[in-house]
């Protein structure tokens, strides 16, 4: 019953994007914080649109709903493997590998920031852009993994959508 909530024909490949994500964003938030040792440096401009800084991030996005307490990131921390869990449902459903690359790019971000919470109490950022006098947020490279799976959605939706609406017998 729970393989077939759990997995279908491309759950390999979303699945697998996960993993690769979860890893690549560990090893390096592994690196920076260890071997370049980021804290230690500041600031490190790397363009006059883009630096590298350390900044732990105890919220969610853009340092919303900040968690000092331990039960607010065991909040964090369970809300991201639940959602992980009910995007692992929605890969078992898929039929595009663009919607199971997108999915596994957000489950494998969701549970990069989650490891994070759990071996730190926050999560690391280090990348920061800013230009004409306007600062972004920092971020990871699972912020960005979630992104670009959240665009790979909305065009897969968007687009292939789109399509499918201007053809019934694709529905």
């Amino acid at each position: 019953m729970l393989k077939r909530w759990f997995w279908g024909p491309l759950s390999p490949l979303g699945l697998s994007v996960a993993a690769v994500t979860a890893l690549a964003d560990q090893a390096h938030k592994a690196w920076m914080l260890y071997v370049y040792d980021i804290a230690a440096r500041g600031i490190v401009r790397i363009a006059s649109f883009f630096d590298l800084v350390l900044v732990w991030n105890r919220g969610i996005s853009y340092g919303l709903f900040p968690q000092e307490s331990a039960l607010g990131r065991l909040g964090l921390i369970l809300f991201a493997f639940g959602a992980s869990a009910g995007l692992a449902a929605w890969l078992a459903r898929v039929d595009t590998k663009l919607t199971a690359v997108s999915i596994g790019l957000i489950i494998g971000g969701a549970i990069g920031n989650a490891i994070d919470r759990i071996l730190y109490g926050a999560v690391a950022d280090f990348f920061s852009l800013h230009a004409f006098g306007f600062q972004w947020y920092v971020f990871n490279i699972a912020d960005a993994a979630i992104v670009a799976g959240v665009v790979g959605l909305l065009y897969d939706s968007l687009v292939r959508g789109h399509k499918k609406a201007g053809n019934p017998s694709k529905m």
